[in-house]
């Protein structure tokens, strides 16, 4: 996608845009079709049946086009005239260029927040809805490291790994960029309504579905390509086998893109995803010094990373606990353990471990999941 405006679209040329978006029939690949015959106006000089049934349109877009919704071109407009929001054409000149380099990129993009943050190197963090403790500790850790750098995370809003992802660069003080399967006048999950709003604060908020549009399962693996077109590379933490997040790391591939996963447990069933991909040639990430390292310095900003390992000095830290506590923990382990096993491993009395395993969990050593199970975390 060569072509770009000198300074953004005028009011006139989005019109016109918005109304070829808004044409039922009209999808990505016809769109780029027509702005190649007119980029202000795509498709809309030609008046004749023929002309437009040349371009590519089917006959049920060429009768849409004369009959515009006009009603929804203005919601975008109002919305669009709003502080804080933009539509930005994929012809204007701040349209992310890595974005624009993919296999159709969206024709237009809906933006709340701070539209400079686009311009910033990104690195993609997706995962499980659903993850364990030590999941969401680990996106988080690495999403606050990684900001330091002077990476932005992308992700994509959801629960689990996205809001942690997202909320580990808001605690870093870091922009981070959400993009959204939904219109930008609508927040899904409804109980990310203050994550989204801390978002456009300190980053911005990205869809290009219309205002008005609602969740609907077909929109999220489009919106998937959105966060790792965005993106330098992608980093899954935490998968399923049947995961949207490698819908995300295939497009990331495709895209020519890094795309790197963090191992699990052989018996954690949310770790097998990231094991396949790293078995397909994904790199394997145990700190976050491994993404910078592969990204080299497109992943540094303006200044050097003051630290981007997200593991701890285990050895000196573990060098204050007592023997008991030293056993407790090594009979832990990585890998889920429960009361009942450490028990009958440690030869303690059920009191004694459950009083350990407090100190242990509020200390930081360990952390535990639904089920009476635990996993260590240094």
């Amino acid at each position: 996608m060569a072509h770009r405006f000198s300074e953004p679209a005028t009011t006139d040329t989005l019109k016109h845009w918005l109304a070829l978006y808004h044409t039922p029939g009209v999808g990505a690949v016809t769109f780029h079709r027509l702005l190649e015959s007119d980029p202000d106006s795509p498709g809309l000089t030609h008046s004749d049946t023929r002309a437009l049934r040349n371009l590519g349109l089917p006959q049920q877009a060429i009768d849409a086009l004369n009959h515009t919704d006009t009603a929804a071109i203005g919601r975008d407009l109002e919305w669009h005239d709003k502080p804080g929001n933009r539509i930005m054409t994929c012809y204007d000149p701040d349209y992310p260029v890595l974005l624009s380099q993919i296999e159709t990129p969206p024709p237009l993009l809906y933006i709340h927040g701070n539209t400079e943050v686009l311009s910033e190197p990104m690195l993609a963090m997706v995962g499980s809805r659903n993850p364990s403790a030590a999941g969401t500790r680990t996106a988080t850790d690495f999403a606050r490291h990684l900001s330091a750098t002077g990476l932005v995370i992308s992700s994509g809003l959801a629960l689990g790994i996205d809001a942690a992802s997202h909320r580990g660069s808001l605690d870093a003080g870091a922009p981070t960029v959400a993009v959204m399967g939904t219109g930008l006048d609508r927040v899904y999950p409804a109980r990310h309504r203050d994550l989204a709003r801390q978002i456009a604060e300190q980053g911005v908020l990205v869809s290009e579905f219309p205002v008005g549009t609602a969740p609907r399962a077909e929109n999220f693996p489009r919106r998937n390509r959105i966060i790792s077109g965005l993106s330098l590379g992608t980093l899954v933490i935490e998968a399923a086998i049947r995961s949207g997040s490698l819908i995300t790391a295939r497009y990331a591939c495709d895209q020519g893109r890094e795309v790197f996963a963090i191992p699990g447990s052989i018996h954690n069933p949310l770790a097998r995803g990231c094991h396949q991909l790293i078995r397909q040639g994904a790199k394997l990430v145990e700190t976050a010094q491994d993404v910078i390292d592969e990204l080299g310095t497109l992943a540094v900003r303006c200044y050097p990373p003051t630290q981007t390992s997200v593991t701890t000095n285990a050895e000196d830290e573990t060098d204050k606990l007592d023997d008991e506590y030293m056993q407790l923990i090594d009979l832990i382990g990585f890998d889920t353990t429960s009361i009942d096993q450490l028990v009958c491993s440690s030869g303690l009395t059920p009191a004694e471990v459950s009083s350990m395993l407090l100190q242990l969990e509020l200390s930081g050593y360990i952390t535990s999941s639904p089920g009476g199970v635990y996993n260590r975390l240094k």
